[in-house]
């Protein structure tokens, strides 16, 4: 799986002005890579940023768009990465946007929103849910944790991860008792 960026807007230019010019070129391009991508029995993934906190100028920033996008450019390795911090910030509705795109879905990112640190750090999103959700879709996928960590951090040392593996009576890993 790789994922294919959707470009920024111009400096200076009209967002609204130049969509339809860059939404043809994505898609263009995307047909391309996906082309390419296929030979080699890949996956492409586009990824809606948001474009309040994280990138103004970037141009695929929801994921209502990157669907519609997709769509158009009709090539099935291609797909959604879904990251739920960019998805909270510029739409919230996570449950309903993960029922919704879940067909699309090939990666989920994951981050605390505002602050983008640990699930477990506070802030609006309820990851035990969001966890028990894409379980019940049948999410078989890896889920990308994307965050800077608010305190130490050593590589492999994920407290939260550990206490919701706990919570659901599995060993680190995803092993049952």
């Amino acid at each position: 799986r790789i994922h294919l960026m959707a470009g920024r807007v111009p400096l200076g230019a009209d967002r609204a002005a130049v969509a339809g010019e860059m939404e043809a070129t994505f898609i263009e391009n995307l047909r391309y890579a996906a082309d390419l991508l296929a030979q080699e029995d890949m996956i492409g993934l586009v990824e809606p940023i948001n474009s309040r906190i994280t990138d103004p100028r970037y141009f695929l920033n929801t994921p209502h768009q990157a669907a519609a996008i997709l769509e158009k450019v009709g090539r099935p390795n291609l797909k959604l990465q879904l990251d739920l911090f960019h998805c909270q910030i510029m739409d919230g509705n996570l449950s309903r946007n993960l029922e919704t795109y879940f067909p699309l879905i090939g990666h989920i990112q994951i981050a605390q929103v505002p602050g983008r640190h640990e699930p477990d750090s506070p802030g609006e999103l309820n990851f035990p849910y969001i966890f028990e959700l894409l379980e019940s879709l049948g999410y078989t996928g890896y889920v990308g944790c994307e965050y800077a960590p608010k305190g130490r951090h050593v590589l492999g040392e994920a407290g939260w991860l550990r206490s919701y593996w706990e919570s659901r009576g599995l060993h680190q890993g995803g092993t049952t008792k």
